[in-house]
C-alpha cells in the first residue's frame, strides 16, 4: 500500500465519522421533541439538554472535519 492510498482511506475515515455524527444529532433531535411532546411542561429543561447534547455530537465531527485537512 502506497502512503497516498493509506491517506486516501484515512480522509474516507474521517468522513465516515461525519455522517455519523449527522445521523446522531438527527437522532437527539428527534427523541428529545418525541419527550417534549409527550411531557410539554418539561420542554425547557429538555431543550437545554438537546443543546447541550447537539454541542458535543457536532463537535465530533468538527474534529474529524479538521482530521480530514490534517491526514
Amino acid at each position: 500500500m502506497t502512503e497516498e492510498a493509506a491517506r486516501l482511506i484515512g480522509k474516507g475515515l474521517a468522513t465516515v465519522s461525519m455522517f455519523g455524527s449527522g445521523i446522531g444529532e438527527g437522532y437527539l433531535i428527534g427523541k428529545a421533541l418525541e419527550a417534549m411532546g409527550r411531557n410539554p411542561e418539561m420542554g425547557g429543561v429538555i431543550f437545554t439538554r438537546m443543546l447541550i447534547g447537539v454541542a458535543l455530537a457536532e463537535s465530533t465531527a468538527l474534529y474529524a472535519f479538521a482530521l480530514f485537512f490534517l491526514i
